[in-house]
């Protein structure tokens, strides 16, 4: 419940953010098998926005988060991104009712395959 209210609350103070920050349209090399992840239920209604706090990762790793699978666009669509204090924060718009996954990678930049860290959103929309 308090995963949820501070998702919700960092949701609402990124909206102005996000008006110039745009949604993030790159074009990576796909992630391969992903580690076992660690995995957060989220029950919301269409209509409502979805923010995702993962930890930043220091510059000198050279890790970064990325999206590892494929977004189930008529559930959620992503609406921006941004780096938060120590945290990079997406929102994505819940657009429909159903079920879909959210996977992230920790990855060695965008050129790489492989994954160091995995973690999963499972989302039901109502």
């Amino acid at each position: 419940m308090i995963r949820k209210k501070h998702a919700l609350v960092t949701a609402l103070a990124l909206l102005a953010a996000l008006v110039a920050a745009g949604t993030a349209a790159a074009d990576s090399t796909p992630v391969g098998p992903l580690p076992k992840p660690a995995v957060t239920k989220v029950t919301t209604a269409k209509g409502s926005l979805v923010a995702v706090a993962l930890p930043r990762q220091a510059p000198r790793t050279g890790l970064v988060w990325r999206i590892a699978r494929r977004l189930d666009t008529r559930v959620v669509r992503q609406v921006g991104e941004a780096d938060v204090g120590p945290s990079v924060v997406l929102v994505f718009r819940v657009v429909g009712a159903g079920r879909t996954s959210l996977h992230f990678a920790l990855t060695r930049g965008d050129a790489s395959p492989k994954a160091v860290r995995a973690v999963r959103y499972d989302l039901r929309a109502t």
